[in-house]
């Protein structure tokens, strides 16, 4: 296996923090916030025209949501799409103009990058006067420690995703569980069995796209890839433990190994009967094969020395050279209210990130939303290092290189480990 080398920047990005460093902001007008609630009218803030990214395809649903807060505050926001496919270059291409929106959504596999860079300013000093942003209403995976290891105060959870346990109930029944598996030893035993079923049949999938599935597995041996002074570190017991549990699953031949394998079909056929995803599969489970209605479900992952799983999602933040930046935390603490994250999730089906909106999704009637709640209480950001892309990629081709081509695992490891010293 070649040495890939690791943590390249893009070119602009490096210039760009230059540029948003000569920027300098404002905070617009001196008004304060008369926040009882995030609907409450901004005093002095009447007339404001903010332009924000979001991202994908909801504009026109956003536009609703947020009727309620121009006709309160006389705030008017311009929104504009952003296609997925998109983002990353439009993100790129302001960091280095230094020309960005007032708001801007961000996915938090980019976040780091963004805050490295300058794009999003540092709001400390305000977020004070909007108890909607205050840390203890979001889940402790995503406190602004978490989410900001290097201090200040740069966004706000504003959607997430999780990865829980998605089990076809008939096809277990089937084969005598009348559970899904609940710890690491249950998953391997119940995978066995399914797969037993004839040719062609797994007893469980892994994406070989799946780069944070390794990492979920090293929190649930009881360890993490940062160490204790910051630094990326995974010649560790638990990453090791959790190289051997991906590994273990090939190494008894219940997962198949074919690169172009479909997730939702191998599911919705019973090919691949279990696999770790996240809501967007029931989605697809759903619209594609209703008639699977009663014979499927989800459960939390299963547990090793933890159960925790990635937290994922996407944050809101203020783009550093607004003029507007009151008006700004205006409307991100108007997201917040659990009142307003609920109707985005009735909305467009993207669930909530704020606690209070969590609970009542948990105790509600859909059990499929209430286990992904209780899933979330356990979960974790990837590290919030720009260079970790760059590091999940080197481990997931390691890992599909042992698993698929027969590459020797200890040599494959060692070079990996060297080649993320070395950076």
């Amino acid at each position: 296996m070649n040495n890939r080398r690791l943590f390249r920047r893009v070119a602009c990005l490096a210039a760009a923090a230059m540029v948003l460093t000569a920027c300098g902001s404002s905070d617009g007008p001196a008004a304060e916030t008369t926040e009882a609630g995030a609907t409450e009218e901004a005093s002095g803030l009447a007339g404001t025209d903010l332009s924000m990214w979001l991202m994908g395809d909801n504009a026109s649903a956003f536009e609703e949501l947020i009727a309620p807060f121009t006709e309160e505050t006389g705030i008017t926001v311009d929104v504009e799409a952003i296609p997925w496919d998109n983002v990353n270059e439009r993100l790129t291409t302001a960091v280095a103009s230094g020309e960005g929106p007032d708001v801007a959504q961000i996915g938090l596999s980019l976040l780091p990058t963004f805050v490295e860079a300058g794009a999003l300013m540092d709001v400390s000093d305000l977020v004070g006067d909007h108890p909607a942003l205050a840390d203890d209403n979001f889940p402790s995976g995503v406190s602004a420690d978490a989410l900001n290891p290097d201090g200040g105060v740069h966004s706000f959870p504003w959607v997430s995703d999780t990865r829980v346990l998605f089990y076809r109930s008939d096809i277990l029944g089937e084969a005598g569980f009348d559970e899904p598996p609940a710890t690491w030893e249950e998953m391997h035993t119940v995978a066995q069995a399914l797969s037993a079923r004839g040719e062609d049949q797994y007893g469980y999938y892994i994406p070989q796209w799946d780069a944070p599935l390794p990492i979920a597995y090293t929190w649930q041996a009881g360890g993490d890839v940062i160490n204790e002074a910051g630094e990326i570190e995974l010649d560790t017991p638990a990453f090791h433990e959790a190289v051997d549990h991906y590994l273990a699953f090939h190494e008894s031949g219940v997962v198949p190994t074919n690169g172009d394998f479909d997730q939702a079909l191998g599911f919705i056929t019973g090919t691949a009967p279990m696999l770790v995803s996240g809501p967007y599969l029931a989605g697809a489970i759903r619209d594609q094969a209703p008639e699977l209605e009663g014979s499927w479900g989800v459960t939390t992952v299963p547990t090793h020395e933890t159960g925790t799983s990635l937290f994922a999602g996407s944050n809101i933040g203020v783009w550093s050279g607004t003029e507007h930046a009151d008006a700004a935390m205006a409307l991100i603490a108007y997201l917040a209210e659990p009142e307003t994250q609920l109707a985005w999730y009735e909305q467009v089906n993207e669930l909530p990130a704020v606690s209070a909106a969590l609970e009542q999704l948990k105790d509600g009637d859909d059990e499929t939303v209430a286990v992904y709640a209780a899933q979330l209480e356990d979960a974790r950001l990837l590290p919030l290092d720009p260079r970790w892309d760059a590091v999940g990629s080197e481990i997931l081709d390691t890992l599909n290189a042992i698993a698929l081509t027969g590459e020797d695992k200890d040599a494959a490891l060692a070079e990996l480990f060297a080649s993320v010293d070395d950076q």
